[in-house]
């Protein structure tokens, strides 16, 4: 029997249907996504640019008789644009989806990835693909709130909007193991050295050495007596991150036990936990957004997906503060002096009604390279201490001296080693670390 269907083709390598160039496509009626792919020979990235649109839009391996000319029409997605790396096969190319295609109301932040990072990165002849960049149309932006605080917000709430000095914060270290008495102490003596923010680290939650809202009450009545003391108000921020159905119960606990901040690792919650805490009406606290495991899937330059694009969606799901790494530090390298102007540029830069996040540099830093990460990410930037406080040689209030110490230096142009001469604690920390990397390990790459 003959076969009637008189459906368009719309299949993988249907170039008609998912190619088009770049004078066609309208930035506001399209999600723009810049890939980095590697093929097998014989086939070449343009090729496997339409394979990609159709697999992520509406095609699929053969004719199939349920489409339509409306589909094909409006819902395909369309490669526009390539550059050759290597011979023909692996580069750089452009795939518009229309925003029509994605439900960006309902489905947020999962229908985005499903479509812009999904089946086609198991492609078996597309060895590698990584998702570099994305241009999302105004439509979707403005369906977002974005941070609640931001650069501005943080600033007012911590007291520097008129200095805009960069920010000191402690981490507890050990990452875990500390008592919830333990840890109240040395945020205390923290605080009385002069940080502007504390928070645990991302393994730190609710271990039976240290119950979480027992935590939470002691650490936040030591920096009510600090406040009383000083007249200075540090942020605490106490993790968060939990399973989705738990988050914002969670949340509400702890601000009932006092917390004035929140901490949730996103890499691991997921952003549309992030989400749903920042655009909760009764969570009114700044957000603290860490991004432990990102390396995951950022950190193969060929394959995955960049930090950029992690970061620019955290701060589209509401991220007050937002790790970047370091310009050194154990997370620092030489691939850093490229990745973090380009995050801070992601998260800090004109974004319709969305605010700037604040850089958070972190991972062995230590008063002897604050002026290097300062340098290179810019002074709207929180310094976050973890063995840099509590590993100065006289204590941790002296370290967190040593740290505020060495952000006047940078303030006043003068360099560490001469204003060390006339503050004790930061001589102590430059004898003690000078400036030195915190190395992970011996194969930790570092800049030269």
């Amino acid at each position: 029997m003959k076969s009637t269907q008189r459906a368009p083709s719309i299949r993988h390598d249907q170039a008609d249907v998912f190619t088009s160039t770049p004078d066609r496509i309208d930035p506001d009626k399209n999600v723009i996504a810049t890939y980095y792919i590697d093929v097998v020979e014989p086939l070449t990235i343009d090729e496997a640019g339409v394979t990609i649109a159709a697999e992520q839009s509406v095609g699929t391996w053969t004719d199939v008789g349920t489409t339509n000319q409306w589909i094909a029409d409006n819902l395909a997605a369309k490669v526009f644009e390539w550059r050759y790396d290597d011979g023909k096969h692996s580069g750089i190319l452009k795939v518009a989806y229309p925003i029509l295609l994605i439900d960006y109301e309902t489905g947020g932040f999962p229908n985005l990835l499903a479509i812009l990072a999904g089946n086609f990165m198991g492609f078996t002849p597309i060895q590698s693909s990584k998702l570099l960049d994305v241009s999302l149309p105004k439509d979707i932006i403005r369906s977002f709130s974005g941070p609640k605080f931001g650069i501005d917000g943080l600033r007012v709430l911590i007291g520097t909007s008129q200095d805009r000095r960069p920010h000191l914060g402690a981490t507890a270290k050990p990452k875990v193991g500390l008592t919830a008495d333990e840890l109240s102490q040395a945020f205390a003596e923290a605080a009385m050295g002069g940080i502007d923010t504390c928070k645990d680290d991302e393994t730190m939650l609710n271990q039976k050495f240290s119950p979480l809202l027992e935590r939470v009450s002691k650490v936040t009545e030591a920096l009510d007596r600090v406040k009383s003391q000083t007249g200075k108000q540090v942020i605490y921020f106490p993790q968060v991150t939990t399973e989705a159905h738990k988050i914002l119960d969670l949340a509400e606990k702890l601000l009932s036990h006092g917390a004035n901040g929140l901490m949730v690792n996103f890499m691991a919650a997921g952003f549309s936990a992030l989400r749903a805490l920042s655009e909760d009406p009764s969570i009114k606290v700044p957000l603290h957004a860490h991004r432990a495991g990102h390396a995951a899937i950022t950190r193969n330059p060929k394959h995955g997906i960049s930090v950029k694009v992690i970061s620019l969606f955290a701060r589209l799901a509401g991220a007050d503060l937002l790790h970047v790494g370091t310009a050194r530090g154990k997370l620092g390298g030489k691939e850093k002096f490229a990745e973090i102007p380009e995050t801070v540029a992601a998260i800090k830069g004109p974004l319709e009604h969305v605010k700037p996040v604040f850089p958070v540099a972190s991972g062995g830093l230590h008063p002897g390279i604050f002026p290097q990460n300062v340098e290179l990410i810019g002074k709207d930037v929180q310094l976050q201490l973890g063995g840099g406080i509590h590993g100065h040689p006289w204590g941790t209030r002296s370290g967190a001296l040593a740290g505020r110490q060495a952000i006047d230096a940078i303030m006043q142009n003068v360099p560490l080693e001469e204003y060390a001469r006339g503050h004790k604690e930061l001589k102590v920390a430059l004898e003690h670390w000078g400036e030195q990397y915190a190395k992970a390990d011996v194969f930790t790459a570092v800049p030269d």
